[in-house]
Order: C-alpha cells, then structure tokens, then sequence
C-alpha cells in the first residue's frame, strides 16, 4: 500500500471538504506525485482548475488522466468542456467525439458537441449531435431549443415544428422562445395561452 498516496488523498479530500480549494489542490497534486498513475487524483486536480477557470491547465491534467485511462468517456467529456471554454474548438469537437464513441448515451457529451459545432456554423452536424441529446433527456429544454435553432439554420422547417410540437407537451416557454426565434410565427397556435 502506498501511504504517502493515502496521505495525500485523504489531505486534498479534506481541504476540499473545507472548501479550502489551493490547498486541495496542492494536496492532490502530491498525491498524484506519489502515485503517477493515479487517475483519479490527476482529474480532481483538474477539475480544481477548471473550478478556477484555469483552461489551460485543466486541460493539461485531463490529458494526464486519459493517458492513464483513455477509455474513460466522462473525462473526455470533461477535456471538452474546457477546451470549448478556453476557445479551442476543434479539441472540444474531438474530445467530445471521443466521449459519445466511449459512451453512445452521455448526453451531455452529445450537447457539447452540438453547442461547439453550432458555434461554428456546422448546423448539419450540430443538429444530429442535438437530436442525440435531445433523444436522451426529451425533458431538457435546452438540448430542444438548440436542436430546433440548428434545424432552423439548416432550413429543415418540417424538423423546427416537430421540435416546437415536443416543446409545447413539456417546455412550453421553450417553445414559446423556439417560435419566436425561427421565425415560426404561422405555429404560434400551438403555444398554450
């Protein structure tokens, strides 16, 4: 058994227990000195800098983890999630990608991926990316409205309704927006009062 990983572990759990996030930090770092192939501790000193807004540096500790364990889909996603905040949009897509490959029904993996390619004006893809996450979670509004957005920009009107119709049985207010923003005044007698 390695004490000096156990030390360190139980040190960074406690500080982050306290929310004392530097010292967490430090400590989790130790133990991953300690133990090199420790994934856990690498992704938790990851996720402490992205609880910092510290992209680059997340990153740089996501990878150290997926070296470790590259089949671990949730890390991926994690590594996608801040490549996307720190403006690296074609690591986000392949990190993403990299996720739902490892787990079909990561939903959350789905939307990122989705978000990214919207942002960059590839609503064919983002709209299969958003139907996937909308498929499974059909009660997040959010994945809907941007699966309906990314159906409007690809000039698909039949889809946006289909879209407005799921919003109006579960989101009203998100299809209210949806109708609103694509343009879909002709279904705005769907909309509940």
């Amino acid at each position: 058994m390695n004490f000096d990983q156990l030390r360190y572990s139980l040190r960074a759990n406690l500080f982050t227990w306290l929310g004392r996030d530097d010292q967490a930090l430090e400590a989790f770092v130790e133990c991953f000195r300690a133990n090199p192939e420790n994934a856990e501790a690498a992704r938790s000193v990851a996720w402490l800098h992205a609880k910092k807004q510290q992209w680059p540096a997340a990153a740089q500790w996501f990878e150290r983890a997926l070296a470790i364990e590259p089949e671990h889909a949730d890390t991926w996603f994690n590594l996608g999630y801040v490549q996307e905040h720190a403006g690296n949009a074609e690591a986000a897509i392949e990190a993403f990608g990299k996720a739902v490959a490892g787990n079909p029904n990561l939903d959350r993996a789905w939307y990122g991926l989705g978000m990214v390619q919207a942002h960059r004006g590839e609503h064919v893809a983002a709209a299969e990316a958003l139907r996937r996450a909308a498929e499974l979670q059909p009660m997040n509004g959010a994945a809907w409205y941007a699966l309906g957005m990314a159906e409007y920009h690809c000039n698909r009107p039949d889809a946006v309704q289909a879209v407005i119709e799921h919003c109006v049985r579960h989101d009203p207010q998100t299809a209210k927006r949806l109708v609103q923003d694509a343009q879909r005044a002709d279904l705005a007698h769907l909309l509940p009062i």
